[in-house]
């Protein structure tokens, strides 16, 4: 990693395109690294734009009539506007029609022609419109191109393979330099076939729409060849040497899987030619699915992130982006699988533990958040995994693990939770006024340091929660709430969500009267209240739970099919309505002497339960 500056950049996105989950998912990754670093006091720039050459965007334009530059100034306000609504915080947006980079890309080409590593041949052979590159036959037989046609012309060739074992050196000295490490094997079985010269220019006869070659202007560059320069447009190369030498080589190039061998071959070849250093790390993503197909115009299955903004706030999206998605592998969309993430851990865990703390803080202390005083054993527990929590997050996200941080980030939210459960400030402020400030200080606190953790992904949400605890203060050390000071009111931080229904579900009209119970049938149901008091997984079998809850002086086992929607220490302490009257049944060699109240839909499930902490179980429900 470059240790004077962070820098980080997406690829540049094609003018063309309609952004998508996948353009926004790359670019929130880069913004949730970018704001990390920047917490951790490190000056950092964050790069992203569109790449607006080639005979693509030259034939849209035609198409519509108007000029190239006009077509790309009409396209570009898509995504900038996409990234104000996703809050992005790029330092730059750079378009490859700018004349800083134009300038950019003529200067790396001279030098690269005057290193004798460019000529100019005759070429005959397969070209690809849609990909805009010559292919060979091997390729053109996988069905993969489109738009193939026999082109014979003159053209101008970057000599690629001469820095072929210069690159292979390099990979193999630096570990690093291509991640993860699958993606470095990928490219390392790629360079056991020699380099082939690569085509860097197209005649002005068939396409103008391109940076003119400074030695022969006939001819445009390759639109690779224009777009990967970017990234020292940006930095500063031959138009600022001090911000240049500041911020490269980048740190990341976050790039999905489908453009890793131009950005971890013709990139480092072109580099190694115009003499400038390697970048620090190159970082293939993989892509979002909806069932087993990637998201793809063509398929019509690309999701408009605008669409799940609207529809359930920025932040949430950014969240399930980044914990969904383990960085290197594909991940696959759905939207149930969407909203069970937020209300499990937004809604239910987070937003939650924020609710309870300030409400039992405004009944209690007129909002007033109050002394710690001297914590005891519970406390210091908390604090030290609070302090090692800090460390761990720090280390998963520069090893690029995100989405195992934010779940370490969220372990610890469940802790504070029972904390709390077993604590029972509601009941200790009966008895010991000190002893439920303590507690409710300590969670508070708590929930401070997990929301400065959980900031770069959700900026929003997190700020609404600091102005709630009316805290300024951004430390990772224990310690920064300050009490005294009074709580703000606040609406809820993630209200639960509901999965909308395609179509009303029509009314259930009772066809066998006979099968309606009475009033006293209904009596003969035992429903009593009930406390869990252990769980745990039922041997060889992923949905069932064997849970032994309290009824009064008597305890219950009861065996429930709810493993995918709790955690067996998330349950210990909850308050449930039990049936205590059924007929014991085995349910895979484990009795099961009663059932627990549940309500679900077709994402999620809720056990029922008691809204006041401080009832008794074993009471009767009626």
């Amino acid at each position: 990693m470059n240790n004077r500056a962070f820098y980080i950049t997406t690829p540049i996105y094609y003018v063309n395109d309609d952004p998508h989950i996948g353009h926004a998912y790359t670019t929130i990754l880069a913004d949730v690294l970018s704001r990390y670093h920047r917490n951790a006091g490190e000056e950092t720039l964050f790069l992203t734009g569109l790449d607006e050459h080639g005979q693509k965007v030259q034939q849209a334009a035609s198409n519509r009539d108007v000029a190239p530059q006009q077509h790309c100034d009409e396209m570009a306000p898509r995504f900038t506007r996409l990234w104000e609504k996703l809050h992005i915080s790029n330092d730059d947006f750079i378009r490859t029609t700018e004349d800083r980079h134009k300038r950019v890309v003529q200067d790396i080409l001279e030098r690269v022609y005057a290193n004798g590593d460019i000529y100019e041949d005759e070429y005959e052979g397969l070209y690809s419109v849609s990909e805009e590159r010559f292919i060979t036959d091997k390729e053109a037989q996988t069905g993969e191109f489109r738009d193939i046609k026999e082109l014979k012309e003159k053209n101008y060739f970057f000599k690629m393979g001469n820095y072929q074992q210069a690159l292979i050196d390099h990979i193999s000295s630096h570990p690093t330099f291509i991640q993860p490490e699958h993606r470095k094997n990928e490219i390392a079985g790629f360079l056991k076939q020699p380099l082939n010269d690569l085509c860097i220019s197209r005649p002005k006869s068939r396409l103008n729409w391109g940076i003119e070659l400074p030695f022969d202007s006939n001819y445009v560059t390759y639109v690779w060849f224009d777009a990967l320069i970017n990234y020292i447009t940006a930095a500063g190369f031959s138009s600022d040497q001090e911000s240049f030498s500041k911020w490269w080589p980048a740190s990341y190039h976050l790039i999905g899987k489908d453009i890793l061998t131009t950005h971890a071959v013709y990139w480092p070849t072109m580099l190694m030619s115009a003499k400038i250093e390697l970048p620090v790390s190159i970082f293939a993503h993989g892509w979002w699915l909806m069932g087993e197909s990637k998201m793809s115009k063509s398929m019509g299955n690309v999701i408009d992130p605008m669409d799940l903004i609207d529809d359930y706030g920025v932040d949430p999206v950014r969240y399930y982006l980044m914990r969904e998605m383990v960085l290197g592998q594909d991940a696959n969309f759905t939207l149930e699988s969407f909203i069970k993430r937020y209300n499990s851990d937004l809604a239910n865990d987070f937003g939650n533990l924020l609710s309870r703390i300030t409400t039992l803080v405004k009944k209690n202390f007129a909002g007033i958040l109050p002394e710690p005083g001297k914590l005891t054993q519970p406390e210091l527990d908390i604090r030290s995994s609070a302090e090692d929590l800090v460390e761990l997050v720090n280390d998963k996200i520069r090893s690029m693990n995100i989405n195992d941080a934010i779940e370490e980030i969220f372990q610890f939210i469940r802790s504070v939770n029972r904390y709390m459960e077993y604590q029972a400030p509601w009941k200790l402020i009966k008895e010991d006024k000190s002893s439920a400030g303590r507690v409710l200080y300590t969670a508070a606190e708590s929930l401070r340091i997990s929301a400065m953790l959980l900031s770069p992904v959700m900026p929003n949400r997190t700020k609404d929660l600091f102005h709630a605890l009316n805290n300024d203060s951004v430390s990772p050390k224990w310690g920064g709430l300050q009490p005294g000071r009074e709580l703000r009111h606040h609406e809820p931080l993630f209200p639960r969500i509901e999965l909308k229904m395609e179509k009303q579900k029509p009314e259930i009209k009772v066809e066998n009267p006979e099968n309606m119970i009475t009033f006293e049938d209904f009596k003969k149901v035992d429903l009593r209240t009930a406390e869990i008091v252990q769980a745990e997984k039922v041997d060889g079998a992923d949905r069932l739970l064997k849970i032994q809850v309290k009824m009064g002086a008597d305890t219950r086992q009861i065996v429930a099919g709810i493993a995918e929607y709790y955690k067996p220490d998330d349950l210990i302490g909850k308050k449930v309505i039990l049936v205590a009257n059924l007929k014991p049944v085995e349910i895979k060699g484990v009795e099961s002497q009663g059932m627990l109240l549940a309500a679900s839909d077709e994402s999620s499930l809720t056990l029922v339960g008691l809204d006041d902490n401080d009832l008794p179980s074993g009471l009767n429900v009626s």
